[in-house]
């Protein structure tokens, strides 16, 4: 019997995806399909399968990428083919999201559903601008409307004079553009034109921005900030407790555009600290990790491995693929047993803690030639070690250890390579000034980084003004070759020294 389908309409909550729904989730980690909104947050798709097909439905104030109803069909056809299918919405797919003409159609298809609800930008934006939308003292009743509405139109859905003054808070959704009618409709039925206003921009993102005023000012405000949308407008007393209660804006890298440089796989913790303390992150990486190719060497040494006293990682990546090949020859870490392990760091050795490997050396300082100062004394003549490494390691740590008399064999598990990063985006965002700080957590992203831009003048003038933060010395004396000056040095080379530097400089 061949499968049903059956679509799951999402909500995708306002943007910040730190407030996406489990439920949500686990709808797109079984979905085949993902048919996706502008104002969802591309973050969100991670979730999704790495076969999952991804539509971008591309709905935009001016343009339609797909108009609805070929949205609608594209969820009946992929349904009807026995597919899970996730239709991702901004926000509450019920609240101004067209999520009940999409039901609807699916039920008229025979297409089974169900309803994922998400937070609205209705609740979310006001709340991340400091505006609670009811208070004892202001408010005791809110009113969702659509500012999508020509005011002007000869028969609207809205009955203003009832609306002006129905409830303590009103919320008007997609309303820049018809601001200026709908303040004069509030005000010619009864609402005071001293009322407090605001207007939040992209709610609940990084690059949040709000403004705030009257009905007698909002206008002008919004004109001389050039406040456009997607924005939400809240009117009424609760507006004006935002000086009070924000909170946003008090982050102390609100307002930073940070571009993180690497690997994908990495590069979560990294964003995640940063967006966490108010940052606008740009994930494009330089670099990605892959293992070698040929495994040969490095299972004719793991057969061998009782033959090592010593035991060196220099990255999470070598203990990652190192591990994992281990695993691949019928072997685990009880083959360890009788060795001493020494990490390059604390973030290695915690990675071989997580897998149950106790490290008996960690550097006081994250970097090769620490390493070779902790083991003198205890690694010399008679001694074998194995480093364990990826295709652009120093050879500083090998050439130290071979002058101790020991012998020393070099093993090959991963490999940096260039990404297909999209370089003219790379350009239009520096020529743009929408890049604050690049964040460089190895001497390979720098190089890359430095290879995706063109030579000469024109490089330093996309990169003048820019703040160059660096996880560690080898980094930054790789930037420094390239050319460019190190304004933030990691204290402590990992990812959170590199994240307190930086709040340091920025502060």
């Amino acid at each position: 019997m061949s499968k049903k389908g059956i679509v799951y309409l999402v909500g995708s909550g306002p943007g910040d995806p730190k407030l996406f729904t489990l439920r949500g989730k686990e709808c797109l980690e079984e979905a085949d399909v993902v048919v996706y909104d502008r104002l969802c947050n591309p973050r969100l798709l991670q979730f999704a399968r790495p076969d999952a097909e991804l539509i971008y439905a591309g709905k935009r104030p001016d343009r339609h990428s797909l108009s609805q109803d070929e949205i609608n069909q594209t969820l009946v056809d992929f349904a009807l083919q026995g597919k899970t299918v996730v239709r991702l919405k901004g926000g509450d797919p019920f609240v101004f999201g067209r999520g009940g003409e999409e039901a609807e159609e699916l039920v008229d298809a025979g297409v089974s559903f169900q309803i994922v609800p998400g937070i609205t930008s209705a609740i979310a934006a006001p709340a991340y601008a400091g505006i609670p939308l009811t208070h004892r003292d202001f408010a005791s009743s809110a009113a969702i409307i659509t500012g999508h509405e020509d005011p002007d139109k000869d028969t609207s859905a809205h009955d203003w004079p009832k609306l002006a003054t129905a409830t303590g808070t009103l919320v008007f959704l997609m309303g820049v553009r018809n601001l200026p009618k709908i303040v004069d409709r509030l005000i010619e039925n009864g609402r005071r034109a001293d009322t407090p206003v605001a207007c939040i921009r992209w709610g609940t993102w990084p690059r949040q921005q709000t403004v705030s005023g009257t009905l007698e000012t909002i206008v002008e405000v919004v004109k001389r900030e050039g406040l456009r949308s997607p924005a939400v407008i809240v009117v009424g007393g609760v507006a004006g407790l935002r000086p009070k209660l924000q909170w946003v804006e008090n982050r102390p890298l609100f307002g930073k555009s940070i571009l993180v440089t690497r690997s994908r796989a990495q590069s979560s913790r990294l964003a995640t600290r940063l967006e966490d303390l108010g940052a606008a992150v740009i994930e494009m990486p330089t670099v990605e990790i892959e293992p070698v190719e040929d495994w040969t060497s490095t299972d004719d040494t793991i057969a061998n491995l009782s033959s090592y006293s010593w035991l060196l990682f220099t990255s999470t990546n070598g203990v990652t693929y190192f591990l994992r090949r281990l695993l691949e020859t019928g072997l685990d870490v009880r083959s360890l047993a009788g060795i001493r392990v020494a990490a390059v760091g604390k973030s290695t050795a915690q990675a071989l803690e997580d897998r149950g490997i106790l490290v008996d050396l960690v550097p006081a300082e994250f970097k090769a030639e620490a390493v070779l100062a902790s083991l003198e004394g205890h690694v010399g003549e008679g001694d074998r070690c194995l480093l364990v490494r990826g295709n652009l390691n120093r050879e500083v740590l090998a050439e130290g250890l071979k002058e101790t008399g020991a012998a020393v064999d070099e093993v090959q598990v991963y490999r940096n390579v260039m990404p297909d990063t999209d370089k003219a985006l790379l350009k239009e965002l520096l020529s743009e000034g929408q890049i604050d700080i690049i964040t460089f957590t190895s001497a390979s992203t720098v190089r890359n980084l430095v290879a995706m831009l063109p030579e000469g003048d024109e490089q330093a003038a996309l990169l003048a003004g820019v703040t160059t933060a660096c996880i560690g010395p080898i980094t930054a004396e790789a930037a420094v070759k390239q050319g460019l000056e190190v304004d933030v040095l990691a204290a402590e080379y990992t990812i959170d020294g590199l994240v307190t530097a930086i709040q340091k400089y920025s502060t």
